[in-house]
């Protein structure tokens, strides 16, 4: 690690601290931006603290946004992009676990001891090419810890959140919680329930997808945070699975197996692979071996009450809970007509629902047959053989002199049958094939 920064500052922060500096105000890049450039990675976001208050930004500046004004933060509107901008803050009483009650102007050092974690909590001046360190930030990068700022116990009271903030921030780096700090969070993990369903749930998903789930899943078991925010997951430790088909042990390794499998997931897939077991728990049986019998069915219910329970997008949550409940039916896929592979073959989660199987198996069995099988079948068919141009329209029946209801529905989905079990090719011997058989016995 170099004693400087290893990645370059965007344009738009160096543009607003050179003109708080030039105005006579002390201005420095703060938090996760210093954190992800000693690192060498990108940052996401470009934050500012500075000396300046809210209504000397707002002089600078031509697009500026009030949002948090009364904790002294503004957002800067530039070309390249949005910049959050706090003046130096101490923080009062956090009544709410979220928001201090009131803030008072402070020094840099005051901000800094305010903060959530160490490695969060160092300052970089880009003018002067100076990293300022309070709180001990370059350090425990050198040691890969996340410890929190000050009292650990007290850190968290503040906002609950920050337990959650915790394990993802070690996750995302590969970093070690510091024995202080994760004690202070196994003793308090019951109280993350305080917390707002949307918060927990972006937090959850963030973990999920920034590049070690299985890592963080395992933390927040290991420190009881599991327990409290998804006790569904957390059944199913130590719930012992059928050798002969999951070597790997339980249900809770064979989910963080099949987690460490993932590779950039989407937070639909993650999400998928995280609950598509927990049917198992409320089903296991012993009858001639360990069966779970409707795990599917069973835990579909489950993620779709999950996904309202921390209120996931409407969309997400169908999807989640479709992986769920089809995640077993690959077993069948050799055995289906063409055209009930085709319509599985086809749905818009399919490529999710290969990738968890796919990840499935590797995490058990090893056997990756049928996920070849459902590839090969995709690619043989192709787009056109998948997805078909009608043949047959309402509207030709209804001019064949059939009345409009669910019988049509019923007839248009049997020449699809056909036309994808490759019985049926073209527009003519389509609707012939109709008069055939649904006209001919009533013109008699």
């Amino acid at each position: 690690m170099s004693p400087m920064v290893d990645a370059p500052i965007r344009e738009g922060a160096l543009r607003i601290i050179r003109a708080l500096t030039e105005r006579g105000h002390r201005a420095l890049l703060a938090g996760g931006c210093v954190r992800d450039m000693r690192l060498g990675r990108a940052p996401k976001d470009w934050d500012v603290a500075t000396d300046a208050g809210p209504e000397d930004v707002v002089r600078l500046f031509d697009r500026v946004l009030p949002i948090g004004v009364e904790f002294g933060i503004v957002t800067v509107v530039l070309e390249d992009g949005h910049y959050e901008v706090a003046r130096f803050r101490r923080d009062g009483p956090y009544q709410d676990g979220r928001h201090p009650d009131h803030t008072e102007i402070a020094a840099p050092e005051e901000d800094a001891r305010r903060r959530d974690f160490t490695i969060n909590g160092m300052f970089y001046d880009p003018l002067e090419e100076r990293l300022i360190d309070y709180v001990g930030g370059e350090g425990d990068l050198q040691r890969q810890l996340v410890r929190a700022i000050g009292n650990p116990r007290q850190r968290f009271e503040e906002d609950f959140l920050r337990m959650l903030r915790a394990v993802r921030f070690a996750a995302r780096l590969g970093f070690a919680l510091e024995p202080a700090t994760a004690a202070a969070i196994a003793e308090s993990s019951g109280k993350i329930s305080s917390v707002s369903a949307e918060r927990i749930r972006d937090e959850l998903t963030l973990i999920l997808t920034e590049g070690a789930p299985a890592f963080g899943m395992g933390l927040l078991m290991q420190l009881g945070l599991m327990q409290a925010v998804l006790p569904e997951v957390a059944a199913t430790q130590g719930v012992p699975q059928p050798p002969e088909y999951h070597p790997e042990g339980d249900v809770w390794s064979h989910v963080q197996l099949m987690l460490d499998k993932l590779d950039a997931p989407s937070a639909t897939l993650a999400w998928g692979v995280l609950l598509h077991d927990i049917g198992k728990p409320p089903t296991f049986a012993r009858a001639d071996r360990i069966r779970f019998n409707g795990h599917d069915a069973r835990g579909a219910e489950m993620a779709a009450a999950i996904g309202h329970r921390l209120r996931l997008p409407k969309v997400e949550g169908e999807k989640i809970r479709e992986l769920t409940a089809q995640h077993m039916r690959f077993g069948n896929v050799k055995e289906m007509r063409a055209s009930k592979l085709k319509r599985f073959l086809r749905q818009p989660i399919f490529p999710e629902l290969l990738e968890l199987h796919r990840v499935d198996c590797l995490a058990s069995h090893g056997k990756l047959d049928l996920y070849e099988f459902c590839r090969e079948k995709s690619a043989e068919a192709g787009e056109e053989g998948l997805r078909p141009l009608r043949l047959v329209t309402g509207h030709d029946l209804i001019g064949m002199g059939l009345e409009p209801g669910p019988r049509l529905g019923e007839i248009l989905q049997w020449v699809e049958d056909e036309q994808l079990e490759g019985r049926l090719a073209d527009r003519k011997t389509a609707l012939a094939a109709v008069e055939l058989k649904y006209l001919a016995s009533k013109q008699e």
